[in-house]
Parts: C-alpha cells; sequence; structure tokens
C-alpha cells in the first residue's frame, strides 16, 4: 500500500512535473515572442527617432532660409523706401524750379503784355519806355545731381 502510494505520488510529481514543464516552455514561447516584439519596437524606435532628427534638421534648414529671405526682403525694403525719399526729395525741388519758372514766366508775360500796350497806344516815345521801373527778379537755380 505504501508503495502504490508512492507510485500514485510519484506519478502526481511526474504530471506536475511535465505541467511545470510545459508552463516552462510556455513561458519561454512567450518570453521568446515578447523579446522579438522589443527588438521590433527598438528598430521602430530608432528609426522614428532618426526620422525626428532629420525632419527636425530640415526645418531648422528652412528657418535658417526663411530667415535670410527676410532679412533679404528687409534690405530691399529699406533701399525702397531711401530710393523712394530720394526720388521724393527731386521731385518736391523740380516742382519748386518749376514754380519758380512759373512766375519768372508770369513777370515776363506781364512785362510783354505792358510793352505792347505801349507799342500799340503809339504815343508813347522811346524816352518815355526808359521811365518806366525796371522790375528786378532774382531767381537762383539750384544745382541738381540726377542719378537717372
Amino acid at each position: 500500500a505504501r508503495c502504490a502510494r508512492l507510485h500514485e505520488r510519484a506519478a502526481r510529481s511526474q504530471e506536475a512535473v511535465r505541467a511545470s514543464r510545459r508552463e516552462a516552455g510556455e513561458c519561454r514561447r512567450q518570453l521568446q515572442a515578447r523579446l522579438v516584439e522589443m527588438e521590433s519596437l527598438r528598430g521602430a524606435h530608432q528609426s522614428l527617432e532618426r526620422q525626428l532628427q532629420e525632419l527636425e534638421e530640415r526645418h531648422n534648414a528652412e528657418a535658417a532660409g526663411l530667415q535670410d529671405t527676410i532679412g533679404q526682403l528687409e534690405d530691399d525694403l529699406r533701399n525702397t523706401k531711401n530710393e523712394m525719399a530720394r526720388h521724393l526729395r527731386e521731385y518736391q525741388d523740380l516742382l519748386n524750379v518749376k514754380m519758380a519758372l512759373d512766375i519768372e514766366i508770369a513777370a515776363y508775360r506781364k512785362l510783354l503784355e505792358g510793352e505792347e500796350t505801349l507799342f500799340n497806344m503809339g504815343s508813347v516815345g522811346l524816352p518815355a519806355l526808359n521811365s518806366l521801373p525796371n522790375p528786378t527778379y532774382s531767381f537762383e537755380p539750384r544745382s541738381f545731381s540726377s542719378s537717372t
């Protein structure tokens, strides 16, 4: 009876050992699957890290290019503003000259009309013409330096 119990115990122990071995084998298979999955995820992680780094480098390069473009556009804007200011000054100077010339032309026109009137009257002699006041006009033309 004792032997039978021992055999029975041995059979249960063998069954427990087999179950433990099956469980250990299943655990090993799961461990291997997890290790393979972990390596796969590491590879994917490294790939994503590289892509992220490449994107950051591309972004930085684009940002630097855009900063350069902004700098160039700001320089162009400054140059254009300076050129517009210069053209405005030249225009103002020319407008001043035109106004002075218009005034001078008007004065000469008045002078000519006055002489025509005297000439048409015919009774006025040459000495009488000399007695008319001689208007003096002062016009000092500016010197311009034109870049165009």
